[in-house]
């Protein structure tokens, strides 16, 4: 049992700077290329040779891209590092460093605050990445978190979302609709709780999806896989707004069409019958559900033998002429439209 007599600490006690002291605690630089990270105006990093620097940011508004209802801080912290390495990740590079501000809002003790950078700490050691700065301030808008993630890569090991040609084989990493699929079970125990908040959640079986919503990984032991069977992809991208969104946004950069084949797409047997217990088309999940940060990937016919090989790979369809347009082939064996129907912030809902 929780001691009642604990006290939370309120952030004012510490103030920006005491908090920044406090939730940057034993914190260590692990590469090279870091010459400079926490406790100056900026990092210095130093690439070297031949590689090139990778950088991308990502921006998590409370409200838009979680609920704090049921979004533990230690995993938010977690994700929000994660969902920044895998875009680095989707560029055939490794992440190197990580920089995160947050817009924080009254309503959260330092204790939480602790627990969010406890999530962020943790990415960071599981995937060798040093958190090398960011920013603190005040928000009347609910908590933000932006994340700036340095990646590197070998210049020529660069993969783009433009480099696919007709022909060239669609790939993708592990399984799909899991992680939307967590965020429905998540929406539905958030309702049944505002209706009687005596009600107790019904997880129970549900581990997996619900980590794939609340704790996902990042890809980059594919990255390492490509690289030892010595298979550069023709373009790539990681699913993050649902595997229609995604294949299109490479045959928009690469001026291609697509099929894919709807009985090729993976999707894990628990997201397909819990997809089936919410009247939901399995299918549909995996093309539409976004945030499985699973990576999809062209390759060349050339490299088929080696692909067909790898357990955590799966052929789903080939690029076609840009005539052709973007098309999904039925496990009825009808071939029609792919719409991209996922995740975009600015859209109307």
């Amino acid at each position: 049992m929780e001691d009642s007599n604990y006290k939370l600490t309120p952030l004012s006690e510490l103030g920006e700077f005491g908090l920044i002291d406090k939730i940057t605690e034993g914190i260590e630089t692990k590469n090279k290329s870091t010459l400079f990270g926490i406790g100056d105006d900026a990092a210095v990093i130093q690439p070297g040779g031949s590689k090139v620097t990778l950088i991308s940011k990502d921006l998590l508004l409370e409200g838009v891209h979680f609920d704090m209802m049921y979004t533990p801080m230690k995993h938010l912290g977690y994700k929000s590092a994660v969902v920044n390495f895998s875009d680095i990740a989707a560029m055939n590079g490794k992440p190197k460093q990580l920089l995160i501000g947050i817009g924080v809002g009254a309503k959260f003790s330092v204790e939480a605050i602790q627990e969010l950078y406890s999530g962020i700490k943790t990415a960071c050691e599981v995937y060798g990445v040093d958190l090398i700065g960011g920013d603190t301030t005040s928000s009347a808008s609910g908590l933000v978190i932006s994340a700036t993630v340095i990646g590197e890569a070998e210049k020529d090991d660069v993969v783009y979302r433009s480099g696919a040609k007709a022909n060239d084989l669609i790939c993708v990493s592990g399984d799909l609709g899991g992680a939307y699929m967590g965020l429905l079970i998540l929406e539905r125990e958030k309702k049944a709780f505002q209706a009687d908040p005596n009600i107790q959640p019904e997880l129970t079986q549900h581990d997996y999806i619900l980590q794939r919503q609340l704790k996902p990984e990042a890809r980059t032991t594919v990255v390492d896989i490509l690289a030892k069977e010595k298979i550069k992809p023709t373009s790539m991208i990681d699913v993050s707004d649902g595997l229609a969104s995604d294949v299109m946004h490479l045959c928009k950069a690469s001026k291609t069409g697509c099929v894919i084949s709807e009985e090729k797409i993976p999707i894990d047997q628990t997201t397909f019958d819990l997809a089936k217990e919410f009247n939901i088309v399995p299918t549909v999940a995996a093309l539409n559900g976004g945030e499985d940060y699973e990576l999809l990937f062209t390759i060349s016919q050339d490299e088929y033998d080696k692909v067909k090989e790898i357990p955590e790979i799966s052929i789903i369809g080939y690029m076609t002429d840009a005539s052709e347009g973007e098309r999904l082939v039925t496990s009825d064996n009808n071939s029609i439209e792919l719409v991209a129907q996922g995740w975009d912030a600015l859209k109307k809902k």
